[in-house]
C-alpha cells in the first residue's frame, strides 16, 4: 500500500508541475525525495539508498557524455552550414500535392542524422510548416507527419538519446536493436507513406510562390562540402564505429568547414558549442537558433534523476508487488500486451520520454529476454509517448511548429507501427 502512495504522490507532483507549466525537473527532485522517504520508512538506511541511487545514475553515464556531444554537433552542423544545405536542398523537392509526404520523409531522414526529435522539429519541422501554411495545407496534416518523422528518427538513429538509453537499460548492442528495428518497421513505414499521400492528394492547396528557404541561400555559404559532416555520420555508422567517436570526428569537420566555409571565428565556434548557435539575422534566427552544451543541461537532469530511481526501486522492492501482478496479467493475455499498456500509463504518468521508458522497463524487464524487450520498448513507449498530449514529447515539437495537439490524430507511423507489432507479438505468442 505504501509504494501506492508513493508513486500516487509523485504522480500528483508531475500533474502539479504541468498544470503549472513548471520543469519536469521540480517533479523529479520531489520525487527523488518521495522515495527516499518510502525506503527509510521501510527501514532501510539513508546513506544506502543514496549510494544506490548513484549507482541508478552510473548506469546512464554514457548517455550523459552523449548528451553533451550531441549539444555540440547539432550547434556547429547549424554553424557549418550542414542543417541548411539539408533543408534548402529538401525544400525544392516539395510540390503542393506531395508536400505532406515530404514532410514525413524530410523530417524522418534529418532526425536520422541529427538524433533528436526535438532539433529536428525546430529546423526541418519549421520549414515544412511554414511551406504548408504559404501552400494552405491544413495544419494538422503537416503536424501529424512532422510528429511522424521526428521520431522515425528518435527512435532508430545511431545518435538517438532513446535508443542509447534503451540500449543502456537492456544491456544490449546498439546496431542490433537498430537492425531490428528498421526490420520491425517496414510495413507500417510503407503504409504510413501511402496515407501521407493519399491525404496529400485530397489536401485543397493554392499555387503560392514559397520562398522561405531563400534566407538560408543568403546567409550561408552551400557548398556541398558543408554536407559531409552528415555524411559521415552515415558512413561511420554503417561500419559500425563508436558513437562517441563518430560524433567526435562529425565535430571536428563541423568546425573545420565553419572556420573556412561559413567564416566564423574559432571564439565564436566555441561559444555556439557552449552556448549554442545563433545569428545576426533575426529572420534566420528564429529558424536555426539552438544546440549547444547547455541546450542539454534539462534532458540531462531529467535521465539523470529518473535513472537514480531504478537504485532505489531495486533497494526498497517497491515495484515488486506491482511488477508480480503485471507477470499474472500476461500469462492471461500476452506480455507484449502488458508491456503496450504499461507504456502508455509509464508515458502519461512520467510526463517525458526518458522516465517513461525506465519505468516501463523496471515494471516488465522480467517479461521477456532483453534483446526482445529492446525492441519492444523501441516499438511501443518512444512512439507512444508523442501522442500522450501532456507529455513533453508531444507539447515540445508542436509548439516548435505552431501546431494544436489535434495534429497527433495524423502522426500516423506513431501508431501504425505500436499495433502492428503488437498484432505480431500477440500471434507469436500465441502460436
Amino acid at each position: 500500500m505504501g509504494s501506492i502512495i508513493a508513486i500516487l504522490l509523485f504522480s500528483l507532483s508531475l500533474i502539479t508541475c504541468l498544470l503549472l507549466k513548471f520543469s519536469v525537473v521540480y517533479a523529479l527532485v520531489i520525487g527523488y525525495i518521495i522515495f527516499i522517504v518510502y525506503g527509510l520508512i521501510k527501514g532501510h538506511k539513508l546513506m544506502i539508498l543514496v549510494k544506490n541511487s548513484f549507482k541508478g545514475i552510473l548506469t546512464v553515464k554514457n548517455i550523459l557524455l552523449v548528451f553533451m556531444l550531441i549539444g555540440m554537433i547539432t550547434a556547429l552542423w547549424r554553424a557549418s552550414g550542414t542543417i541548411a544545405f539539408i533543408v534548402y536542398m529538401g525544400s525544392k523537392l516539395i510540390s503542393p500535392s506531395i508536400l505532406i509526404l515530404l514532410t514525413f520523409l524530410l523530417c524522418a531522414i534529418l532526425s536520422v542524422l541529427i538524433g533528436t526529435s526535438l532539433g529536428t522539429a525546430a529546423t526541418m519541422g519549421v520549414i515544412c510548416a511554414s511551406i504548408g501554411k504559404a501552400m494552405g495545407v491544413n495544419p494538422y496534416y503537416i503536424g501529424g507527419a512532422v510528429l511522424s518523422g521526428i521520431y522515425f528518427g528518435d527512435r532508430c538513429s545511431p545518435m538517438s538519446t532513446s535508443a542509447l538509453l534503451i540500449a543502456e537499460l537492456t544491456k544490449t548492442n546498439l546496431y542490433t536493436n537498430i537492425k531490428l528495428m528498421i526490420k520491425t518497421s517496414v510495413i507500417p513505414f510503407i503504409v504510413t507513406c501511402l496515407f501521407y499521400l493519399l491525404l496529400g492528394f485530397k489536401s485543397t492547396v493554392s499555387n503560392i510562390s514559397v520562398d522561405v528557404t531563400e534566407i538560408f541561400k543568403q546567409n550561408y555559404n552551400l557548398n556541398i562540402i558543408v554536407i559531409i559532416p552528415a555524411i559521415l555520420i552515415i558512413i561511420l555508422s554503417i561500419l559500425k564505429i563508436n558513437v562517441k567517436k563518430t560524433m567526435l570526428v562529425s565535430i571536428v569537420i563541423s568546425f573545420i568547414i565553419a572556420m573556412f566555409i561559413q567564416r566564423d571565428s574559432i571564439v565564436a565556434l566555441i561559444n555556439y558549442c557552449i552556448f549554442g548557435y545563433h545569428h545576426p539575422n533575426e529572420r534566420l534566427n528564429l529558424m536555426m537558433k539552438g544546440g549547444g552544451i547547455l541546450s542539454m543541461v534539462n534532458v540531462s537532469l531529467i535521465v539523470g534523476i529518473s535513472s537514480s530511481y531504478s537504485g532505489i526501486f531495486k533497494e526498497t522492492k517497491m515495484l515488486v508487488s506491482l511488477k508480480k501482478h503485471l507477470k499474472d496479467f500476461s500469462k492471461k493475455t500476452s506480455s507484449y500486451f502488458v508491456i503496450f499498456l504499461s507504456s502508455i500509463i509509464s508515458g502519461a504518468i512520467a510526463c517525458n520520454q526518458s522516465l517513461g521508458t525506465i519505468l516501463t522497463n523496471e515494471l516488465c524487464g522480467e517479461l521477456v529476454e532483453k534483446q526482445k524487450m529492446a525492441i519492444i520498448l523501441e516499438n511501443t513507449v518512444i512512439l507512444l509517448v508523442g501522442l500522450i498530449p501532456w507529455n513533453i514529447a508531444m507539447g515540445v515539437p508542436l509548439k516548435a511548429i505552431d501546431v494544436g495537439i489535434m495534429a497527433g490524430v495524423f502522426a500516423f507511423y506513431l501508431y501504425f507501427l505500436p499495433l502492428w507489432n503488437l498484432l505480431l507479438g500477440v500471434m507469436e505468442e500465441k502460436k
